[in-house]
């Protein structure tokens, strides 16, 4: 869907400047936004290595497992329907950790085996189970701590204090989550009455 969305902008932008007569500033745009495109993703690549080389060194420190251990009494929360030494629980953990160190490219692997795991306990069934969706609302909701991507973004476009969101993020993404948690916990409330 995103493909045609972003194809449609694109041929409809090129219309634009034949019948605007700015053809050429729109071809010097998008020279000009795909060199920045590379440069951005080069610098970025540089962030996320740094940051997956720190969760390696979590993981073999046992930091992650802590940390795991530490969640459980949320995730039993969150997910009552999982059976407690599930496999899925270990998922949605590194899951939830990766997005609080804002490390969404390592957070997302664990979603999908997360919810590959939550497929078969809801008989694989097409229809998404309260816990599939109280997972993703979780993900998208993303507490994090450390906002990686968009401090990479600020220093890369010059930011003289790109850390400078911190306070920011954290509390934005404190409310996102915590309405998303009780969106969750209300949405399971409600469709275990109507049953």
């Amino acid at each position: 869907m995103l493909n045609y969305l972003w194809g449609l902008m694109i041929v409809i932008g090129i219309i634009v400047g034949i019948f605007n007569g700015t053809m050429a500033n729109v071809g010097n745009a998008a020279i000009n936004s795909s060199k920045e495109a590379v440069t951005l993703c080069v610098s970025m690549l540089g962030v996320m290595a740094m940051w997956t080389g720190m969760m390696q060194v979590a993981k073999k420190c046992g930091i992650t497992s802590s940390l795991t251990k530490a969640l459980r009494p949320v995730i039993r929360r969150l997910f009552p329907d999982i059976p407690e030494e599930h496999v899925v629980n270990e998922y949605i953990a590194s899951n939830i950790i990766a997005n609080i160190l804002g490390l969404g490219w390592a957070a997302t692997p664990m979603g999908l085996m997360a919810m590959r795991e939550l497929r078969k306990l809801n008989g694989n069934s097409h229809i998404a189970s309260c816990d599939m969706c109280t997972l993703l609302i979780v993900n998208i909701s993303s507490l994090q701590l450390i906002p990686v991507n968009i401090i990479a973004y600020r220093s890369q476009y010059g930011s003289a204090n790109p850390a400078e969101i911190l306070a920011a993020g954290i509390l934005a993404t404190c409310i996102s989550t915590l309405a998303g948690v009780i969106f969750a916990v209300t949405a399971r409330k409600l469709g275990r009455r109507s049953s």
